[in-house]
This record gives C-alpha cells, structure tokens and sequence, in this order.
C-alpha cells in the first residue's frame, strides 16, 4: 500500500450527520462529507493485510485494498474503475449498505476499521464531478431479447450485465419510476432518488429498455413474456409483509404496514398527491413502531419528521450487547445494538416486548397492550416465554407494524407462472433457474428479504446464468 503507517499515524475519522435540529426539517441526506484530503487520509490506513477480510465479507467481492489505494493515490479513475467492476451502483451501497466489510476489516478488531463505505461512494461522486462517468454503449447485439420484471437492485444489476453483453433488455416495474426498494423503500434522508435517476438515466443511455407502470400479468400476460422474449428474469423481491393477524384490533384505522408508510412519503417528496383519504400522517400522534430493524429505523426518521408528539420502538428480542460477545467473534458480523441516525433524533427503544392486542373507540386506535418476555436456549433453539404481571398499556394513535418479510407476493405473477416455491415461500432456484422454463429469478425473490448489496451480487450471477442459457 501507499502509506504502511497509515493505520498508525491517523485516526479513523467519518464524515457524521448534519445537525439534529438542521436535518429533521426536511428530508435531504443526513450524512455530511469529509474533504479530499480527509479521504486521501482515511484511504491511507487500509493495510497491506496479508488476507482482506473485508474483500471476503463483501457480497459483491469489492477489491477493496486496491481501489483504496488508488484513492490514497488521488487516482479517482482507477479507483471508480475498480469499484465499478464487482458492482453496477456504488453510489448506492456507498450510501445504504450497512457496511459488512468493515465489520471485518482487521482493523475492527480494536473498533478502528477503514472508512470503506463512505470512501466508496466519495469516489463515485468524485467520478462523476470530474465527468468521469459515461454511457458504455454495446458495439453488437446478439440479437436475443431478455425481460427483466422489478427495478429494484436485483433487477438493475441482471439488466446492466446482459445489457452489456449485447443482449437487448427490457425492465417491467409496476410502480411509475424506476427503482424498486431502493426508490420507495428507503427515505430519501438515506439516499436522495436523484442519485437512481442519474444511474438510471445511464443505464437508459447504454440500451436498457425501462417501461413503467406495467403490471405483469395485468397489463402484460405471462405467456407473452414468454413467447416475446428469450428468457425472463423475475426480480420481484419480498414484499409480503408480516403481520399480526390473530392479534385484537388489527383492524383498527391507525395500524398499518411500515412499507405503506414509507412509500407514501417517498412519494411525497417526490412531487405525487395522496388523497388525504388514505394517507399516512404522523403529526401530532404518538406513534409505535413495532420491529426493531432498518424498516422500523425509517419509520422512526420519517414519523419525526412528520412532527409526531413521540415516537417508541419496541422489539420482541432482546437489547443486544454493546461489544462482540464470546460466541460473535471477529471477523463474522457483530450481533451488537445498531443506533441510526433516526433514533439520535428523539425516540425511545425498548426491548425483550410482546404485542399482545391493539385497544381502540370507534375502530379507531388508542394503545397498544405489551407484556415483557424472557429468551432462552434449549438445544440450540431459542424460546421465547410471557413474564405473568408484566403487562403495560402504551397510548398510540399510529403503529407502524415492521416485522420483515416472509416472502415473495405469491398471488398474481408467480402463481400465474406455477414456479415452485421453497418451504419459506421463496421462489425455488437452481442456479437462479426456475422450474419454469426461461424463466429466472435473482433477488429476495428467492434469497428471502436481505441486503441491498445481496440483491446487486445475486442479480449480477444471475445475470451470468441467463446468459449462459441464451448462448446456446
């Protein structure tokens, strides 16, 4: 490497958010930006590691070492370049991912990593401002045609791969912009959509076909993707969300999923009208939000922003340790308590909380009951177990239900092809093929609800199998 001291003589140093009081009052990105220099510096203290741990916990195989040295170089080319080879959009996981690698850079050992995340999409900003980006046309099309459905991460890595092989790719997306979970997902505080409309727009530029709001199996049947194109790719993802069925008064107005919030507002921002008939508004109500994860971290953000009175998070498991603990060693991923930007912002976290009923007037909802529950191992399974008396009423107006995904939405699209799925309900795949002919499937589609770097890696060896398959 450049600099063999570097780890030694500098201090890791991240860029941080914008002010509390500054950022809640709108929705721009709350991350800040260190300086050139500053990233010229923190590129310096990757090391000469006789194995890159950080190349082997990355999804996508990012030649981390390398492409950090050519920052550390000023080579913002080679660094973008590099980056750009294991990973269709860095500018996307510079900004969402949670960042496995450094989790297992060496230097995590003493809570010290790399800047890798913010240093990877510093160069691609830098990239860009130094109009180093441009559309990578195909010279020869093979003459095969291939439909993608989904625009989501997943989706977008199958089209640009095939796309540039030379084959010629049209992406299906039901919804009216291209993007998926990364556009109507994810708030715009964490990745502002100009950031998709400018890789998109490129994409577009080097061949891809987009058409939107086109429902497959509504507006387009099945069996015409099918005689229509050489081979079809579903990306779909998993959007059937989990709910609380059986649990009382989840009919009530006031409960609703966390994604149909989420969407909402990115819609907002983005210029649509919703009727106020079904929107999703929290000012001026005590919001829950049930599910400790990402999804319930946006709600959070996004309800304050919103101005709600308060804003709790509960979660059924227990609070996770500060520090690795003995069984969670370096250089796996930590199970350790994760704090985002949102829950700086005013919101109480509670653990270790069942929900056991939704309480409401008028089929309006008022509070939530909760009783506490204690965890514990036997054989290897954890069981989970109410504590007698520990019931507790918590006023609410608004619950956000964050509880994941289980799956793929079976009725429609998939059910109408007869793929066979999984015993999690996941599209069943060998080797990204379906048991339907022609058609593959990349993504949560069938890994189940992951990361958006998981997606970007499967969409990219799925895309490599439907081409293998259309060569012959």
């Amino acid at each position: 490497m450049g600099n063999p001291k570097g780890f030694i003589e500098i201090e890791r140093k991240i860029g941080g958010y914008r002010p509390i009081n500054d950022r809640i009052g709108d929705f721009g990105e709350v991350e800040q930006t260190l300086n050139e220099q500053d990233r010229i510096d923190q590129a310096s203290r990757c090391m000469d590691c006789g194995v890159p741990f950080c190349h082997w916990a990355c999804p996508v195989g990012s030649n981390i070492p390398e492409w950090q040295d050519a920052v550390y170089l000023g080579k913002w080319e080679e660094a973008y370049s590099i980056l750009t080879k294991t990973n269709s959009f860095p500018e996307f996981t510079g900004r969402v991912c949670p960042a496995p690698c450094e989790k297992s850079c060496v230097l995590a050992i003493h809570d010290e990593s790399v800047t890798i995340r913010e240093n990877e999409c510093s160069v691609v900003e830098h990239a860009f401002d130094l109009n180093l980006v441009h559309p990578n046309i195909p010279q020869k099309r093979t003459g095969k045609e291939i439909a993608v459905v989904g625009s989501g991460p997943a989706g977008l890595s199958v089209a640009d791969l095939l796309n540039q092989t030379g084959h010629t790719v049209t992406v299906f997306e039901q919804d009216n912009e291209i993007g998926g979970l990364l556009r109507y997902g994810i708030p715009d505080f964490k990745l502002n959509k100009g950031v998709i409309d400018r890789r998109v727009d490129i994409f577009a530029k080097e061949g891809v076909i987009f058409k939107t709001n086109i429902k497959v199996g509504e507006h387009i049947s099945e069996q015409k993707l099918l005689s229509d194109f050489d081979a079809v790719c579903i990306a779909c993802g998993a959007m059937q969300p989990r709910d609380l069925k059986t649990t009382p008064g989840r009919e009530l107005t006031g409960v609703y999923f966390a994604m149909d919030f989420l969407v909402q507002q990115n819609k907002v921002v983005k210029g649509e009208n919703i009727p106020d008939s079904i929107r999703i508004h929290a000012k001026d109500k005590k919001v829950l939000v049930i599910g400790g994860g990402d999804t319930g971290s946006d709600c959070v953000g996004t309800a304050i922003r919103q101005k709600a009175s308060s804003v709790t998070q509960i979660e059924i498991l227990d609070k996770p340790s500060e520090k690795r603990t003995g069984d969670n060693p370096w250089p796996f991923w930590p199970n350790t308590l994760r704090t985002s930007s949102s829950h700086l912002e005013g919101c109480e976290r509670r653990w270790s909380l069942n929900t056991r009923r939704f309480i409401g007037e008028n089929g309006v909802l008022k509070a939530v009951e909760v009783v506490k529950v204690e965890w514990t191992k036997n054989k290897g399974l954890m069981t989970m177990r109410e504590i007698p008396g520990t019931e507790e009423i918590i006023e609410a107006d608004l619950v956000m239900l964050s509880l994941g995904f289980v799956s793929p939405v079976h009725e429609g699209l998939l059910d109408n092809l007869k793929v066979d799925y999984d015993a999690r309900g996941n599209v069943n795949a060998k080797n990204f093929a379906t048991s339907v002919d022609k058609v593959f499937v990349a993504g949560d589609a069938t890994r189940g609800a992951s990361l958006v770097v998981h997606a970007i890696r499967s969409g990219r060896d799925a895309a490599k199998k439907i081409h293998e398959f259309v060569s012959k």
